[in-house]
This record gives structure tokens, C-alpha cells and sequence, in this order.
């Protein structure tokens, strides 16, 4: 009987082979099974250990608008939670671009776009509403916004329902240039709108102001607080200066970060001013073509309005305002 002997070479042939084969048979796996867009390439590995890769697999796919449906190596991860963090107002207020500035940081999950659970869809059921949440791993926290809630007399009961825990994040801004912001938004949808003016006013010889119309009485900002600390002591809440997102965004990070438990990963390197939006934009991320702005309708240019009318409408907002300071201890400086 006659042994045939392997040179050391020829098992090292053998072995090359075989563990080619099983990388390949591994990658044709993943491919047929629509997994190859979401597999990290090897040279974006770098430094990076597995979790961190999991990491940001998860955040491409929670952080994206797709259909729940896609198929993707992420789904494999993680699991589905009710918020730990709510951004409940205003409307325009700047709560898009902080979402957009949370979404950054590698341990915030958050739902594109805004469920408005706790205004519109309630019925549907809390499982309902936990399913539209992104899956998250140990250690991140879920977030949504819907700027609406802040001004709607159920949605503090409602919340406490889910969790008395909840964190909730309030971006408010100068109450009258919040006003023609939300009138202009309007005016884009809708070109034959009445005057700003005719709007604001009940009574334009005595000035009377009409509180009925949204743009108005959702700056009245005391009066809806009040609705929310029936429910939740202010420790609970955090405001966000919408003045100050635009000017020093990296120091309102900072204060965001903090409230939520988060470390300060969002800094003054991840931004930049746009001259032509009037506000900042991110920096442009690695492997990206163009630096992310918010889109087309952020930074509208505002109708002209009489100084007169700005003048009586600041006059209606300042006891109302002094009040929202007074129960948030933070002058907020718009008067």
C-alpha cells in the first residue's frame, strides 16, 4: 500500500481553497437573500469592532423614510420600543432640524416622519404606534417628533398613559416671527390666502387679536405648558431655544445631549452656516457628495408685514411670554 505525502505547501493550497469557498458560498448567501447592499465593506471596517458596525448598519436603516417591509441584515438586530424621548412642539418652531441634529449621534433611533399618535391616530392602539418605532440596541434610546402635540389638550394624558417617564423636548421660538413663519408656510400651499393681517386681527381698528387662528394660539406657549405640567413635573421637560439652533447649534446640542443621557458626540465640528438658507446645515459626511440642509421649505423668505402689525402683535404675546418664563425660569429674550 503506497501514501501519497502532502508537502506542507500543498495543505496550505488545500486550505485556501476551502475557506475561499465558504466565503464565497457566506457572500452568495447574503446576495440572494438581498443582504449585500446592507454588509459593511471591508475597507470601511477600519478600526470600527462588530458592534459598532451593527451600530451603523442599524442607524442607515431606522434613519431612513423606507417601508418597514425592506428587507436588510439590520432587521436581524435589536427590537422595537415606545419613545423614550418625545419632541412635542412647535411648529415651526425648528424641531426638524433638531431631529436631523440628533440623528448623528450613533445612539439615537428615530421615526423619520411624524406618526402624530397621540393627536390623530390614538385609536389605532399603542401597538400600533410601537411598531412604527425603529429597532434599537442596548444602550440607544427611540425618539419621535409630532410638534402638534404640544398644543393638544389629550396628548399630555395620553403620554403619561405610555410612560411617565417619557422625555419631552420643546423647540420654541420668538412667538411672532413663529407666527409669520407658519402664515408663510400657508401662503406656499395655498397662494390666494387673505392678508397676514386679516388673519391675525379680529378687529383691525381696535386691534383685537383673533386666537382662534393656529398661528396665533399656537405661540401662546404658557397656556398650553400648563396643560403638560398637570401631568409631568418640569424636570421632565427640556426647551430649546429655536433662536439659538440657528446661531450656536453646537451649545443647544450640548443641552439636548445632557438631558437625554447621551454623551456629546454632536459638536460644533458637525456643522456649518449656510449664507443662502439663513441657517446651519451638517458638515458633509464621509463618502458623501454634498453637505446635508434641510430641505426647500426650511428657510422661506417672509412676506413683507407693516411694522404695525408686528408691533401689536409682540404687545398681545409679552404678558404671555413673561409667563412662560417665569414657569420655565428661562428668559427666552424676545421682548
Amino acid at each position: 500500500v503506497t501514501f501519497k505525502v502532502c508537502s506542507p505547501l500543498m495543505w496550505h493550497s488545500k486550505l485556501s481553497v476551502f475557506f475561499t469557498m465558504i466565503l464565497l458560498f457566506t457572500y452568495l448567501f447574503y446576495c440572494l437573500n438581498g443582504y449585500c447592499d446592507s454588509l459593511p465593506r471591508p475597507q470601511q471596517l477600519g478600526a470600527y469592532n462588530a458592534s459598532q458596525v451593527v451600530r451603523e448598519q442599524l442607524s442607515d436603516l431606522s434613519n431612513s423614510d423606507a417601508p418597514s417591509n425592506n428587507i436588510s441584515i439590520a432587521n436581524n438586530f435589536g427590537s422595537k420600543k415606545f419613545p423614550q424621548a418625545i419632541i412635542i412642539g412647535v411648529k415651526k418652531g425648528g424641531t426638524r432640524a433638531l431631529l436631523e441634529f440628533l440623528r448623528i449621534h450613533p445612539d439615537v433611533r428615530a421615526v423619520g416622519s411624524e406618526p402624530h399618535f397621540f393627536d390623530r391616530f390614538y385609536e389605532k392602539g399603542l401597538d400600533w404606534y410601537r411598531n412604527l418605532m425603529p429597532r434599537t440596541l442596548e444602550g440607544q434610546i427611540t425618539m419621535e417628533k409630532t410638534p402638534s402635540y404640544f398644543i393638544t389638550k389629550e396628548a399630555p394624558r395620553r403620554v403619561f398613559s405610555m410612560s411617565r417617564h417619557t422625555k419631552l423636548i420643546v423647540v420654541v421660538r420668538d412667538p411672532v416671527t413663529r407666527a409669520v413663519s407658519d402664515y408663510t408656510q400657508t401662503l406656499s400651499k395655498s397662494p390666494g390666502l387673505p392678508s397676514f393681517q386679516s388673519l391675525a386681527f379680529r378687529n383691525a381698528t381696535t386691534g383685537l387679536i383673533d386666537t382662534s387662528w393656529s398661528a396665533v394660539r399656537i405661540g401662546i406657549y404658557a397656556k398650553h405648558l400648563e396643560n403638560w405640567l398637570r401631568f409631568f413635573p418640569l424636570s421632565r421637560l427640556l426647551f430649546v431655544s429655536g433662536e439659538r439652533l440657528v446661531t450656536d447649534p453646537a451649545g443647544e446640542m450640548g443641552r439636548v445631549q445632557d438631558f437625554l443621557g447621551l454623551k456629546r458626540v454632536v459638536t460644533d465640528k458637525h456643522f456649518y452656516f449656510n449664507q443662502t438658507k439663513g441657517f446651519p446645515c451638517l458638515k458633509k459626511p464621509e463618502g458623501s457628495s454634498r453637505p446635508r440642509c434641510l430641505g426647500k421649505s426650511k428657510g422661506r423668505p417672509h412676506p413683507q408685514i407693516s411694522s404695525e402689525v408686528l408691533h401689536r402683535l409682540r404687545d398681545f404675546y409679552r404678558p404671555f411670554n413673561l409667563k412662560f418664563y417665569q414657569m420655565t425660569g428661562h428668559n427666552f429674550g424676545w421682548d
